[in-house]
């Protein structure tokens, strides 16, 4: 069992910079960051697997970068220039695997923090 707690969530300006944190019980190899809006499925923004190696969807990609700290089982998401369109609850994800596929979608995730929101205005 792996729990998950994020934080760094609020209002921010178009172009502005925001940084999530997610503190995680236990070291955990495959993590993410989904993102989802009212209406629509969740959505995979940022990958880390075991070795540190990052993948991005396109939408965010040069903008955001995930990281984490294996010491302190702590995953991050940094944000900048931050757009309208980014607003949303953040999900920290977390599956304990030997092996991290690239970009998988939510369902491949077993544990989920309780999310945190993000609103970009204009």
């Amino acid at each position: 069992q792996v729990h998950l707690v994020e934080s760094g969530g609020g209002p921010v300006q178009a172009g502005g910079s925001l940084r999530l944190s997610c503190a995680a019980s236990r070291y955990s190899g495959c993590m993410a960051w989904f993102r989802q809006v009212p209406g629509k499925e969740r959505e995979g923004v940022a990958f880390i697997r075991r070795d540190g190696s990052t993948s991005y969807v396109d939408s965010v990609r040069g903008r955001f970068t995930i990281s984490k700290d294996n010491a302190k089982n702590s995953l991050y998401l940094q944000m900048n220039s931050l757009k309208r369109e980014d607003t949303a609850v953040y999900y920290c994800a977390a599956r304990f695997d030997s092996v991290c596929p690239g970009m998988p979608s939510a369902s491949w995730y077993v544990y989920w923090g309780q999310g945190t929101q993000v609103t970009v205005s204009s």
